[in-house]
């Protein structure tokens, strides 16, 4: 299996141990898949969430999942998490990576990202559920509309890995949706829902997710599932290369 990733900027050595790291975590994770030819899912409550304070005293970041599992920031293929900002800043830099923040609450932040032709592309999170999306090296300053904010934030190694995230309002009734990708999370920004993998006339129990819970859904792809309530989710889907 040939697994394409950028490590440039990275020392020779450091990029080696990334690139292999990588290529075996994903190997791993293809392998498991086509072992089993079954979804598998899990839930991750909100509460069990691990809330890791920042170096700089500026934040917290709680992670609610990644693969590899614990992989450091120099290793992962993707990551998702919530970040608590409480003061405006200077994003950190991730070569080769590319992010996708939502914001979930609080008045927000507006992210200045510096152009290398010059000039500066201002992303406005200013509404609950607004998106950003940006390379992770690019040179992003944040700065707090009114006090601070908390958002989702989802990494994915640019070759290793893609992500696409889209947001699925409920109304009520309930709702279907195709899913088709290596992986599946599904996050609950808002409210509550109740989650049923397969269509509507599956036998299965729905789980129940409340504020900030995800359920992830691994081996995906050409399933469907149910949504039903007036919760809103964010719905991200990761394949990979």
């Amino acid at each position: 299996m040939i697994v394409t990733r950028d490590v440039s900027g990275l020392p020779g050595d450091v990029a080696s141990a990334v690139a292999n790291a990588v290529e075996n975590a994903v190997a791993n994770d293809v392998a498991n898949v086509m072992a089993t030819h079954t979804a598998r899912t899990t839930l991750i409550r909100s509460a069990d969430l691990v809330a890791s304070p920042w170096k700089n005293g500026g934040g917290v970041t709680r992670e609610v999942a990644a693969v590899p599992p614990g992989a450091g920031l120099d290793a992962f293929i993707w990551r998702v998490s919530i970040a608590d900002v409480e003061q405006a800043g200077p994003f950190s830099r991730f070569a080769g990576i590319d992010r996708t923040l939502v914001l979930l609450s609080g008045a927000g932040m507006l992210l200045d990202e510096t152009q290398e032709a010059g000039g500066v592309q201002v992303h406005a999170l200013t509404q609950a559920l607004d998106v950003a999306r940006f390379a992770g090296e690019a040179a992003i300053n944040a700065r707090l509309v009114d006090g601070g904010t908390r958002d989702f934030n989802l990494m994915v190694r640019r070759g290793a890995a893609s992500g696409a995230l889209e947001i699925w309002q409920g109304e009520g009734n309930a709702q279907q949706h195709d899913l088709s990708a290596d992986v599946v999370l599904l996050f609950c920004a808002a409210g509550s829902v109740d989650v049923t993998v397969g269509d509507v006339q599956s036998s299965s129990q729905p789980f129940t997710l409340t504020s900030n819970d995800t359920l992830c859904i691994e081996a995906a792809g050409a399933l469907t599932c149910t949504v039903a309530g007036r919760g809103a989710l964010l719905a991200i889907s990761i394949r990979y290369a």
